[in-house]
């Protein structure tokens, strides 16, 4: 098992790769079954089971929130209930709100996603809250920061974050069934040695995730 620095943590939106090899290389993981549909209980247990101490499950939450455009209600009230069903099982404190792409930066929908993030906090204590590439993220920044909760950003598209706690996620250079090239991946290295956070998450969620993952915690001599 690879040491990790505390400061830094890297890993995959989902097992692209058997659980098991994935174990041996990551301390994180970024669970999607949360978001398409309930997960089995039986398979949440085994990976809690086969994961070496002190590994962490953050979990994508369901995309009825997104597609009620965060409006709470009895469809979002029991989609959360699943998750927080499926977070006991894994020990999991960290959700990770993500929106459609069509969800537009306005007044509305910005007071609709500030009132549900903040309130997720009391339920699971670490909440990501990913705006759509759209948005500029100075302000989808500074909503997370009045809600309380972390936003997400790609460092390549986005820049680096000002915040002390970071968590960057990597959909592919053209989308997710796209590789990151040698070239890239230097690149987020040296956005990563130059940040000032007390701690910083990277999350490869493209086609070759389990790859680029690797060779960024190897250009970062974290491998």
């Amino acid at each position: 098992m690879v040491d990790l620095s505390p400061m830094l943590t890297v890993g995959c939106a989902g097992f692209s790769v058997p659980a098991t090899r994935y174990f041996k290389e990551f301390s994180f993981v970024e669970i999607q079954e949360t978001h398409h549909a309930a997960p089995g209980m039986s398979t949440l247990r085994r990976w809690k089971r086969e994961a070496p101490k002190g590994f962490v499950f953050a979990m994508l939450a369901p995309r009825e929130i997104g597609q009620e455009n965060f409006r709470e209600g009895k469809v979002i009230e029991q989609a959360l209930e699943t998750l927080r069903e499926a977070g006991n099982e894994l020990n999991s404190t960290t959700v990770v709100f993500t929106c459609p792409v069509e969800f537009a930066c306005n007044r509305a929908n910005k007071a609709a996603v500030q009132a549900l993030v903040s309130n997720a906090r009391g339920a699971f204590g670490r909440v990501i809250w990913e705006a759509p590439a759209a948005w500029d993220p100075e302000e989808a920044q500074a909503l997370a920061d009045a809600a309380g909760v972390i936003a997400a950003r790609d460092p390549l598209l986005h820049g680096i974050s000002t915040a002390a706690t970071a968590y960057y996620r990597l959909g592919g250079p053209a989308g997710r069934k796209s590789r990151y090239e040698d070239h890239a991946i230097e690149k987020l290295a040296e956005l990563a040695s130059g940040a000032k956070h007390d701690e910083a998450t990277y999350v490869f969620a493209n086609i070759d995730m389990f790859a680029d993952a690797k060779r960024f915690k190897k250009a970062m001599k974290l491998a």
